[in-house]
């Protein structure tokens, strides 16, 4: 119906640009026979070629459809738009619109095989509403851009809606049955199929709901998944499972974050030199280098090099020193001040000592431990190249400390770890780690983070805090550390002034940590293009150490367990098992109690130590007569 309404009104339009067509050329031809009265033959044929042409018009009028591309042409009033020269009769460029329009609709009545009921019925009579609204100021040209426009966006939606489908039908993924997991144990493992069955298992761990196979659950796609990486990047099954536990979204990134190297990072040494000197003598010797990144100011990373960065004159001079850029963190945070009284616990192999006496700008005293004596013979040499001077370096038990010295204004500790964040480095962490060694770390890092604080003094007026870092992200090596020293000790967290980073797990699985633990931070290689590192900055705000309920004199059991410490690194030297040490150290207190009451009875009967002996040498009347003797003499 609404074709036919617009049918009858173009046909009208064209009946009365016709008439007035006529009129205007009655005018002129009238006007002509007043100054030719004798050419009155050409006039009668000039009316018979415009009646002619008038019933040419109204019968192509009746054929076309589309015939409001004239109206830009020529006007209501019979005035020409379109050419103004005086061949306006036989110039007639509606008929090439006409022509057009009759292609454009020939082309939309061919009946299309993928069109869809909802996108034909609705949305086009929807569009030719608007588009006879809109299309009258528009050319000709703009009409059929516009014509085009629309049917490419229908094609296109056509082509998603089919797309879509065919995702729907192949999507579902089936898990491998016993039979073929029995043949891949028996055979070497294909690795294509490996990687493509791991891209399929985490797109239908991503939408489990819609994705999923009835009668499977997900912790069997998990363990599909588990299994897969683990053959595919050649992990245990342990340490596989706590990685997945800490990113169930962003495996597959950090397994390929460690099979890639950390770009080489060396660190300026501020009392020498200064960045942009050290770079530029570099770049001159043929080194490929770059800032690391706003958050340092003596950082640089190399790209390339023509010549090997630990044997340039530069590194032997003691201008830069080769340190990966997580190492700098803990000593960012623990920000040294100016003639401070400083302890690095496990310093080896003097990357971290080196950095707090460049920012002491050598004032203050260092004091640089580590218990293995190979590791601090390393610490002896960095120092002297790095032109350091206010550092004392000790080989003890970080755990003894204590013992031996105590009221550091700020204490570093670096704890040994088990180096899951460093897996690019040492590749064994992936085969060689299992729950044991864990627990074992975490035993040691809990004995030391207590020294390092029994080590700091709380009543310094710069400092008392204490900065752990390991480089490891499992969460029983860091918030857990932590998490027990707030227990023990009088510490507390505050913020570590680092600008990135991630925050650290207040709730992780089954665990619940305090809720400052947020203060802390984790650092990926996958996200921030270092080694993974934990960083925690402790305040001590007492020295009294805290009493529990359930035991009595927690300060001598300190101080029994710092002796004991004492007790098995002695032994452990001389080949002794910790049975027989167990064994052995009543009979050792004992010992000791008895050598100490010896040792006083000696004091007392010695001539230098004792003073009831000298009185016993001097009697009074002895100075009267050595007066006396004296006069006589004189």
């Amino acid at each position: 119906m609404k074709k036919e309404e617009q049918k009858a009104k173009q046909t009208a339009k064209v009946k009365d640009k016709g008439q007035n067509d006529l009129k205007m050329k009655n005018q002129n031809a009238s006007k002509n026979q007043k100054g030719k009265s004798k050419n009155v033959q050409g006039v009668k044929r000039k009316k018979e070629e415009v009646e002619e042409e008038e019933e040419d018009n109204s019968d192509e009028s009746e054929d076309e459809s589309d015939m409001e591309e004239d109206d830009s042409d020529v006007s209501d009033s019979g005035e020409v738009t379109g050419y103004t020269d005086h061949n306006k009769d036989w110039l007639k460029p509606a008929k090439s619109g006409e022509a057009d329009s009759d292609n454009d609709d020939s082309e939309d009545d061919i009946p299309d095989d993928f069109s869809d009921d909802e996108l034909s019925d609705d949305d086009s009579d929807e569009d030719d509403e608007n588009s006879d609204d809109d299309d009258e100021d528009l050319l000709p040209v703009e009409k059929k851009a516009k014509k085009l426009e629309k049917k490419q966006a229908r094609d296109k939606k056509l082509a998603e809606k089919e797309l879509m489908t065919n995702i729907t039908q192949t999507e579902k993924y089936t898990l491998p049955s016993g039979q073929e997991v029995e043949q891949e144990t028996n055979q070497p493992p294909d690795i294509t199929l490996v990687q493509n069955r791991i891209k399929e298992v985490m797109g239908v761990l991503a939408d489990f709901k819609e994705k999923r196979t009835e009668g499977r659950s997900r912790q069997e796609y998990i363990g599909q998944l588990r299994k897969d990486l683990c053959t595919y990047y050649s992990y245990n099954d342990f340490l596989m499972e706590k990685l997945m536990q800490i990113f169930p979204l962003e495996i597959h990134e950090f397994l390929e974050a460690n099979e890639v190297q950390r770009p080489v990072t060396i660190r300026t040494n501020t009392l020498k030199t200064r960045r942009r000197d050290l770079a530029q003598a570099l770049i001159n010797r043929g080194v490929n280098l770059d800032p690391i990144g706003k958050w340092s100011k003596v950082g640089l990373v190399v790209y390339d090099s023509q010549v090997p960065l630990g044997a340039t004159p530069e590194y032997l001079a003691g201008h830069y020193m080769l340190q990966g850029g997580s190492s700098f963190l803990p000593v960012m945070a623990l920000a040294p001040q100016e003639n401070e009284r400083i302890l690095d616990m496990a310093s080896a192999p003097g990357g971290k000592t080196t950095y707090i006496a460049a920012l002491m700008k050598n004032t203050g005293t260092i004091f640089a431990n580590d218990a293995n004596k190979d590791r601090a013979k390393a610490i002896v040499g960095n120092i002297h190249r790095m032109g350091i001077t206010n550092t004392v370096i000790s080989n003890y038990d970080g755990r003894i400390y204590p013992t031996i010295m105590k009221g550091f204004d700020r204490v570093l500790l670096d704890a040994p770890c088990s180096g899951t964040g460093v897996i690019a480095k040492d590749v064994e962490v992936k085969i060689n780690k299992d729950e044991k060694d864990i627990q074992r770390c975490s035993h040691l890092q809990r004995e030391l983070i207590l020294a390092a604080i029994d080590s700091c003094d709380a009543k310094s007026s710069t400092g008392a805090y204490i900065v752990y870092s390991t480089c490891s992200i499992l969460v029983e090596e860091n918030e857990a550390v932590i998490n027990y020293a707030l227990k023990k000790r009088n510490v507390k967290l505050v913020p570590t002034g680092l600008d990135f980073g991630r925050e650290g797990f207040v709730k992780f699985e089954k665990h619940r940590f305090h809720q400052n633990m947020k203060l802390t931070k984790r650092f990926y290689p996958h996200t921030h293009n270092l080694d993974g590192f934990f960083v925690a900055k402790l305040k001590k705000f007492s020295n009294k150490v805290p009493v529990d309920p359930d035991k009595q004199g927690t300060t001598e059991n300190v101080t029994e367990q710092q002796e004991t410490a004492v007790v098995n690194q002695s032994s452990e030297d001389k080949g002794q098992s910790s049975e027989e040490i167990s064994q052995k150290s009543p009979e050792t207190k004992t010992m000791k109690k008895k050598q100490t009451n010896v040792k006083k009875d000696k004091q007392g009967k010695s001539k230098w130590m004792s003073t009831k002996g000298n009185k016993k040498q001097f009697k009074p009347g002895q100075f009267k007569k050595f007066k006396n003797t004296s006069k006589g003499k004189k």
